[in-house]
């Protein structure tokens, strides 16, 4: 990538699938043009996790200014509307931002807005948990349940939760969303599309490099406060990990189902890039 075509005046939007390489692009830009790096990851922002993450090493983090990494305790709920709160102020702040992450609803409710939907009674959330997704997704408006990935259980299962707490579709919430912080012409954009066996063969090999690195020891610290199924608890390869040390898998089992789910995850992102980011400029890898 050129950093010349840079605008200096433009905060700049990287987006990308896991293992793809936006953060060393991130830390590049950063570096020779000046900026601050803000995590739009939904897992890195949690404070238990560095490696496991592939969060900023602090070695990273005092060679150049990060934002919103780690900032999150692990029995936090930590939604997209908190992130949008908290990188609010980063946008009018005396760096150029480098927003860099593989969430794509953060980007997405930065570009284009964010419905202020009522946060979900604690009532209704623990009766959707109980809920198959088949029963999940017989309780929603056709509308709705037509924009939806209804493979992903968390994005059905929030719609659920919306009608059920609110007697209203969270299509229509959407169709009510107030005008975005940074709206796309605002912004110098990228989403990295890598080829998939040069992703996956990075996928593989991350993984063995994490844990080789500490991922091991990250996991072990939190067992005695795990809470399997919240959101700071579904860490690619996290679950896998614990399994292992609590002897129900064997190691080359947990690494076989963490590369798996780490390849279906990053699936999962090309494909949420292709249908809502279609108009962002792609960088072809390798």
């Amino acid at each position: 990538m050129d950093l010349r075509g840079i605008p200096p005046n433009r905060p700049v939007l990287i987006a990308g699938p896991t293992a793809s390489g936006k953060s060393a692009l991130a830390i590049r830009i950063a570096r020779d043009a000046g900026g601050i790096i803000v995590n739009a990851d939904a897992l890195q922002v949690y404070s238990g996790w560095r490696v496991l993450t592939a969060r900023p090493s602090p070695e990273e983090e005092r060679d150049i200014p990060h934002a919103l990494f780690g900032h999150v305790g692990m029995e936090q709920a930590y939604s997209v509307g908190h992130w949008l709160r908290d990188v609010g102020p980063l946008l009018d702040g005396p760096l150029r931002p480098v927003i860099v992450g593989g969430t794509g609803l953060y980007f997405s409710a930065l570009t284009e807005g964010l419905a202020e939907i009522p946060a979900t009674p604690p009532e209704v959330r623990a009766e959707a948990d109980g809920l198959s997704l088949e029963t999940l997704l017989s309780g929603l408006d056709p509308r709705t349940a037509a924009g939806l990935d209804q493979r992903n259980r968390a994005r059905v299962q929030r719609a659920w939760e919306v009608r059920t707490a609110t007697g209203r579709g969270l299509a229509d919430w959407q169709a009510d969303t107030p005008p975005p912080l940074l709206p796309l012409p605002r912004a110098h954009a990228v989403v990295l599309r890598p080829e998939v066996p040069w992703l996956n063969a990075r996928i593989e090999a991350r993984f063995d490099s994490m844990l080789a690195q500490g991922a091991v020891e990250e996991v072990e610290a939190l067992l005695p406060v795990w809470r399997a199924g919240t959101p700071a608890f579904r860490a690619l390869g996290a679950e896998e990990i614990r399994a292992w040390l609590v002897g129900e898998i064997t190691r080359s089992e947990a690494t076989e189902r963490a590369v798996i789910a780490s390849r279906a995850y990053a699936k999962r992102q090309r494909t949420w890039f292709r249908s809502r980011m279609a108009s962002w400029p792609p960088i072809s890898l390798p």
